[in-house]
């Protein structure tokens, strides 16, 4: 299989969330692919749910030869193994250790059980769109036909996000 761009967001509100952020990307680096572009870290407030543990978020770009369902297996393996409980069911989002979600898997419409790319709200949030602009501003969302930078300044999410400083 050929390599792929893909972009994918990291999230973190529980536990030592820097930790567990440089954690995923060691060990997406060492089985999802090579690494080549990481944003800034940002932090921001629980979009879609009410927690007073605000989030580090970060995209990454990373080149894989994975097929958009292995690539998702190994990102669901690396979230378990970072602490990450899916076994309860719940309605909605909830705090966690570790999110780990495809944006774009390099230019292509996929939905299958397991990965739906692009992710279908993506262009309605500021806590993935500035991250997604650090790595890949002029990135055009093959159905929206939009920038990435485009779609962060159409974005009606009034969320706090600021860059995080270590």
């Amino acid at each position: 299989m050929a390599s792929e761009s893909v972009f994918v967001l990291l999230g973190s509100n529980l536990g030592d969330r820097e930790l567990i952020v440089h954690q995923a990307c060691v060990m997406m680096g060492e089985r999802c692919g090579k690494i080549v572009a990481q944003s800034c870290l940002y932090e921001s407030e629980p979009w879609g749910f009410k927690s007073e543990h605000w989030f580090l978020n970060q995209v990454v770009k990373i080149v894989t030869s994975l097929s958009p369902d292995e690539l998702m297996q190994s990102l669901l393996d690396i979230e378990k193994e970072l602490g990450r409980d899916r076994s309860t069911p719940h309605d909605g989002y909830v705090s966690r250790p570790i999110d780990l979600d495809i944006l774009y898997y390099d230019d292509k419409i996929i939905d299958t059980q397991m990965v739906t790319a692009p992710h279908p709200r993506l262009h309605q949030r500021r806590f993935t769109l500035l991250p997604l602009c650090d790595v890949a501003p002029d990135f055009v969302h093959p159905t929206l036909k939009k920038t990435n930078l485009q779609l962060l300044g159409e974005c009606q999410d009034s969320g706090t996000v600021n860059k995080y400083v270590l």
